[in-house]
């Protein structure tokens, strides 16, 4: 039967934000270009449109933010947030941080981040459930980064609660982003601070280290350090995206390979599928489905012109179910072959952690596999993160076997 009402896309509405897929292959089919007139954005959904759209940096600009709240409210962005900037100070900004998340130096940690997934998972064997956000998902990404930036295991946990408070939505409305930016900024101070103060006066071989000595030559022509708040903003940046996608895919891995028994059985049965499971399980659920940009000039499609001055959203998690770039777009295979998807974005904003969310969700599949082969969602008690940046679970309980 045939949908005839109104096409009604809200990225805070927690109702949508449980199945968004019906919406978006409506948005496909029938409004490619949506407007949403209670927010007055502009949206694409379909994987062409989207993907040059996230190469469209001159046009689709990120220096106003990239939520669709901060870019709406004009808010002040913190300095030192390489999502938040445009060429040239983005090419820039990114320099310093391309050179440390490689796939090579980040496979050479593979033996603690598999450490850091046993040391979660072992006081589990014997029981018949656990959790796959809670007892591994929020644990092992933080005991990751925190690890690459000398945060003590001790104080971890508190600055995880932060973040997560930070990005949780109370309502299904748009947040105010003033007020989150202003959040934002003391959570900054507060969680790491003391940190980079301390590791100023007593450098060590981690990143926060490395980023204080690091010294380039900025946008301006000008060669010097980066500024204490520059800092502060990698830092910050590092934590949070270091921490929430990440478990968001762990926890995406759990809830699909419970739907889909078969694809568990399959790579219970040849581990050496597990990292093509990882790519699939992005592009099925992208644990950050859309991405907002700031128009900079009028720009065209589908015959529609979106003026200078509006708020476009790039949905890469219907570009990813796209049927025309995807056959059997919603058929989650493990065994496809997939050459690139957006769930890390494309072009020069591609996530710096990309090769870091891989590893960790690839050794923490193979570790889980190996101590548990059969699990069942707890639907009834599983919790789902409301956020506007990231979609996925705050708990995720399984039933063993």
């Amino acid at each position: 039967m045939t949908d005839t009402s109104e096409i009604y896309y809200d990225p805070y509405d927690f109702e949508i934000d449980a199945d968004p897929y019906p919406v978006w292959k409506r948005m496909r089919d029938e409004q490619p270009l949506y407007h949403n007139e209670k927010y007055d954005f502009w949206a694409l959904s379909r994987w062409d449109d989207v993907e040059a759209g996230i190469k469209d940096f001159g046009r689709l600009i990120s220096g106003r933010g990239t939520l669709l709240e901060l870019i709406k409210a004009n808010a002040t962005l913190p300095v030192g947030m390489v999502i938040f900037e445009d060429p040239p100070s983005h090419d820039c900004y990114r320099g310093l941080l391309s050179r440390v998340f490689t796939p090579k130096k980040m496979n050479a940690i593979e033996p603690q981040v598999r450490k850091f997934c046993r040391d979660a998972l072992d006081p589990l064997v014997g029981s018949d459930h656990f959790d796959f956000v809670a007892d591994l998902g929020a644990k092992m990404p933080m005991r990751v980064i925190g690890m690459l930036l000398g945060i003590p295991e001790t104080d971890q946990q508190s600055i995880r609660d932060s973040i997560d408070s930070g990005l949780r939505l109370e309502s299904g409305q748009m947040p105010d982003a003033d007020d989150l930016a202003a959040m934002d900024r003391a959570a900054i101070e507060g969680s790491y601070g003391e940190y980079l103060d301390w590791r100023a006066e007593h450098p060590s071989n981690d990143l926060m280290t490395e980023l204080l000595q690091a010294e380039f030559e900025d946008h301006t022509g000008v060669r010097r350090n980066l500024t204490r708040e520059e800092v502060l903003g990698y830092v910050r940046l590092l934590s949070s995206a270091g921490n929430e996608t990440t478990t968001k895919l762990v926890g995406w891995a759990g809830k699909l390979l419970s739907d889909f028994p078969d694809q568990r059985r399959l790579l219970a049965g040849d581990p050496g599928l597990i990292p093509g499971a990882v790519e699939e399980i992005l592009r099925y659920e992208a644990p950050s489905p859309a991405q907002a940009r700031y128009v900079d000039e009028d720009v065209e499609y589908h015959g529609q012109t979106v003026p200078e001055g509006s708020v476009i959203m790039l949905i890469n998690g219907s570009a990813n179910r796209d049927e025309r770039r995807w056959p059997k777009a919603d058929t989650f295979d493990v065994r496809r072959k997939i050459d690139h998807h957006l769930s890390f974005g494309y072009g020069i904003h591609f996530c710096l952690g990309a090769a870091l969310a891989r590893l960790e969700a690839r050794v923490a599949l193979d570790e889980v596999l190996q101590r548990f082969p059969d699990w069942t969602v707890d639907l009834d008690h599983a919790v789902r993160a409301r956020t506007s940046t990231v979609r996925g679970w705050d708990r995720l309980p399984v039933v063993v076997g």
